[in-house]
């Protein structure tokens, strides 16, 4: 988060941020489909999940012909859900794997040197600009996901653009938006939050708080605006950096804050001292409604800006045994460069299972002395990118493949003893979406390390492995390819969770 200033420049002829353009380059990948007629009313939730479920390499969605809706306003969906589409939206070659990936990934954001966007003066978000009484946000497809939402929720890939009324310094987050009106929008977000923060000193001057919000957007946009960006940096010009050149942005009529000048549907508007409706409760990322319906502020939007035919991005939270590697690889990386900025040496991976998402890290590392596991451990957990929200860390020695759970619970259940391996931290620091937590004492939880190496004192009298050696392995899968192959091919089945 950092002030959002830039210099003005008429619009570029080429759109480095643009969704629509991103879409292309999915296409050319052959991971974008389309899916015709699908309801706003759990259809387009339900079949996200299902597919999600279904397909390994799930694609990105789009749905468009929305019953009771103009057929050319779509929800697109699984925007990141695939190795390759997240490669492609960080700008990295998209054939990586996974910690190949997240190294890349975390060398990137180390080097990176942030590039401040464009002030344009238009953008093809004003194809359509209506104010008072034109304004409906009705006339959008806005999907109800869950069965038990509260509502329809506009904002669950979203940009949420405040001011901090005393610092004058912008920021750009992701917080749930839910449809209350033709012109009113719920704001839910987390304590601690940047956007938080701005609207309760607002509040507490009584003064009146301007907000606006993007509804569809470069999925670089929706990472930087949901993901922590280095502190003292804005989020468009940590999106530029990545991208290598500057985004551009218009600063908005009404409210003066800024918005990229592609995104697919904008608004501004204010949140008055005082008011608020009941928001929730939704499904959220830990696979929980873990909120319930409470009073929370809304927005009165005052403009509404939208590109012809527009996209609302969707990345609503499902179980999350079934989607999150790109928050995997993007907090891993993070969590990684935060381990190293403290000095932790030899760090050989760091990775979050997607099924826990941030609620476990697991970290291989080469140990170099006393101490090292327990070192890493700690500060994986206590950096800033894994203090928040957490449970498990587990350190293991760099043989482990840290990316397949099994090799990690082996390492735990045969290197780990539960008398001596483990520590737990109390009162750390958790949230509103924990779902372990009592409503009554939501804020702190307790973290569990586990040392699962090989033990320090006898490291070298620690039995053997019985695996074959790489050099094995790679002998005899180039002899016994052909028959290999055909094994295989027989024998190998896709996963589904049934009809």
């Amino acid at each position: 988060m950092a002030t959002a200033t830039a210099t003005a420049s008429n619009p570029t002829t080429t759109n480095p941020c643009d969704l629509r353009d991103w879409l292309k380059e999915v296409k050319r990948l052959e991971q974008l489909e389309h899916i015709s007629g699908a309801h706003w009313d759990l259809e387009i939730g339900a079949l996200t999940e299902i597919i999600l479920e279904r397909i390994p390499t799930p694609p990105a969605i789009i749905f468009d012909n929305v019953p009771g809706f103009d057929p050319n306003r779509r929800v697109l969906s699984n925007m990141l859900e695939t190795l390759e589409r997240t490669a492609l939206t960080l700008n990295l070659p998209a054939d990586l794997k996974t910690i190949p990936l997240i190294d890349a990934l975390r060398a990137r954001l180390r080097a990176m040197q942030p590039i401040k966007p464009n002030i344009v003066s238009t953008g093809p978000v004003f194809e359509n600009v209506e104010r008072g009484d034109q304004i409906d946000l009705t006339k959008f497809p806005v999907p109800r996901w869950h069965a038990g939402d509260g509502g329809r929720y506009l904002g669950t890939a979203d940009l949420v653009i405040t001011r901090d009324p005393e610092s004058g310094i912008e920021n750009v987050g992701c917080y749930r938006v839910m449809l209350h009106d033709k012109d009113k929008v719920g704001l839910y977000i987390s304590p601690g939050k940047h956007g938080k923060m701005h609207y309760e000193k607002a509040m507490k001057a009584g003064q009146s708080f301007p907000v606006a919000m993007a509804f569809g957007q470069h999925p670089l946009l929706f990472i930087a605006s949901s993901q922590a960006v280095p502190f003292g940096v804005n989020e468009y010009d940590w999106t530029g950096g990545l991208l290598g050149q500057p985004i551009d942005v218009i600063k908005g009529p009404l409210t003066g804050l800024h918005f990229p000048a592609n995104a697919e549907i904008v608004i501004e508007g204010e949140i008055i001292p005082g008011e608020s409706m009941q928001e929730g409760p939704f499904g959220e990322w830990p696979g929980y409604y873990a909120s319930a319906q409470r009073a929370e502020p809304f927005v009165r939007v005052k403009a509404l800006y939208y590109r012809n035919d527009p996209i609302i991005c969707g990345a609503a939270p499902f179980k999350p045994t079934i989607h999150g590697m790109y928050r995997s690889c993007l907090r891993a990386a993070t969590v990684w460069n935060g381990m190293e900025q403290a000095g932790v040496p030899d760090i050989k991976g760091v990775y979050l299972p997607p099924p826990a998402q941030r609620f476990m890290i697991v970290v291989a590392i080469k140990q170099r002395y006393p101490g090292h596991a327990k070192q890493a451990a700690l500060v994986a957990c206590q950096c800033h990118a894994g203090a928040y929200l957490g449970r498990y860390v587990v350190v293991v020695d760099d043989d482990i493949d840290i990316t397949d759970v099994n090799e990690v619970l082996w390492a735990m259940a045969t290197r780990s003893d539960p008398a001596t391996s483990v520590d737990i931290l109390r009162r750390t620091w958790s949230g509103p979406l924990d779902p372990i937590i009592q409503p009554e004492q939501k804020g702190h939880n307790s973290r569990m390390i586990i040392e699962a190496v090989r033990p320090w004192e006898w490291r070298d009298k620690f039995p053997a492995t019985s695996a074959i050696s790489d050099e094995t392995r790679q002998k005899y899968s180039t002899k016994w390819q052909r028959q290999l192959a055909q094994v295989q091919a027989c024998h190998t089945q896709g996963r589904g969770r049934g009809d």
